[in-house]
Formats: C-alpha cells, structure tokens, sequence
C-alpha cells in the first residue's frame, strides 16, 4: 500500500516553543487512522501544522509523495487535504447551502456532488436555507465534514470530531465516514478522545504523549475496549 501522508520527525510549536517533539506516522491510501491521547499532548498541533496552519520547525509532511512543508494551507486544500478542525468553524451567518459552497474554493477541478452531501447528511438539504450557527453542535459537525466533501479530497483530516456531540449524532458520524472510505476510498487521519468512535472507526492507530508517538496499535488493538481506554489514560 502506497503512503498518502507520511510525516518524519516533524517539530513544531507555538511561538518558539516547541510541542511536537519528532512525531513519525504513516497512512496509507484508503486507511481510516487515529490518534489518539489525553488533552495537551500534540494532537491538534499536529493536525494544524499537516494542514499548514502552523509552520514546520523541523522535519518532513509528505502528501501523495510530494513535500508540503512549505506548501500554504489553501494551496493543500486545492492538492486535496480536507480539514475539519477542532469545534467545526462553520460561518455562522451564512446558510448551511453558503457555507457548502465555500468547499468548492478547493476543488481542483471537476463538478461539485452536492446530490452526494444530502445523500449521507440529509439534514443539510432540509436545513439548506438556515443559518448555520443556529444548527445544533452535531448539525455543524455534519455541515463541517459536508463542505469538505464539496472540496474533493483525497485526504481528510478530523480534529475532535465528537467534541460536544450527543453520542447518537457520533455514531452516524462514524458509520457516515466509514461508507465515504468504503464508496471513495477517501482516506482519513482524525484525533480523538472518544472511546466509542475510536473503537467504531479506526482500522489502526497510533499513541501520542508530551509530542511523540509512543506507540502504534494494529487493527484488532485499536478494536479493544480495554486497551485503547489504558492508551487514552497515559
């Protein structure tokens, strides 16, 4: 299986001080991947600094084989890198249907299946003409993960994505992403506390502390109740 993310020793921070500590990871082309850890660790540095959010202090993100580091995030998002960050950042004064067109500012090209956004997320098509900050926090998620879809992309990238979600809304969520991964081969890297969807949608993992990977669990580890909640308590 050929690598659609493949970070090296990557270092990164927040005004000079240093977070990521050499973080090393693979995912392959049509992998669903966690990681996963306890708050303050590194999990949503790494995702800002693999979109392009936050500068690359040392190290290598390498996208479908081609070096991104000093790639601005617009540009990963139009090379196919979705990312749905930590509390969804919807607009909230534009519509559910404004805010599903802003995905196509990253296409590459192509027309837009918005038939295919209502298929999985119908409730977008209902809510079509509502603002999007009077949406629930799952509605948003959903809205969230919909304008990706617009986008295309290859790859996509999950901050939190249970984060102040009722656990029914997350269930859909990850049946929703794992039938995107089976009918389009998208691949998917998220961070998560979330027992149940860590164990309900990753195919394996990795463990991140004080900004390292500490370790990394195959596919039937990352299915074990038990043994991913002993990962998130490290």
């Amino acid at each position: 299986m050929s690598d659609m993310l493949k970070v090296t020793d990557l270092r990164a921070g927040y005004g000079g001080e240093p977070v990521l500590q050499g973080v090393s990871l693979r995912v392959g082309k049509g992998e669903i991947v966690a990681v996963i850890g306890r708050n303050g660790v590194g999990k949503s540095t790494l995702m800002r600094t693999l979109i392009g959010l936050l500068p690359v202090g040392a190290g290598q993100i390498e996208f479908a084989g081609r070096e991104v580091n000093k790639v601005t995030a617009q540009a990963r998002a139009r090379m196919g890198i979705g990312y749905i960050p930590q509390g969804r950042d919807v607009f909230p004064r534009l519509t559910v249907r404004e805010n599903l067109l802003v995905g196509e500012t990253a296409r590459r090209g192509g027309t837009p299946d918005y038939d295919k956004v209502y298929e999985f997320f119908p409730i977008l098509k209902e809510r079509a003409r509502q603002a999007a900050g009077t949406l629930s926090g799952g509605q948003q998620q959903q809205l969230a993960i919909g304008r990706a879809m617009v986008g295309g992309p290859d790859l996509m990238l999950l901050d939190e994505p249970s984060e102040g979600i009722q656990p029914s809304i997350v269930k859909d969520i990850a049946r929703n992403i794992k039938r995107l991964n089976a009918e389009t081969g998208l691949t998917v890297l998220f961070v998560e506390q979330n027992l149940d969807l860590i164990v309900n949608l990753a195919q394996r993992g990795f463990v991140i502390d004080k900004g390292r990977i500490i370790a990394e669990v195959g596919p039937e580890d990352i299915k074990d109740r038990e043994k991913v909640k002993k990962w998130l308590a490290l």
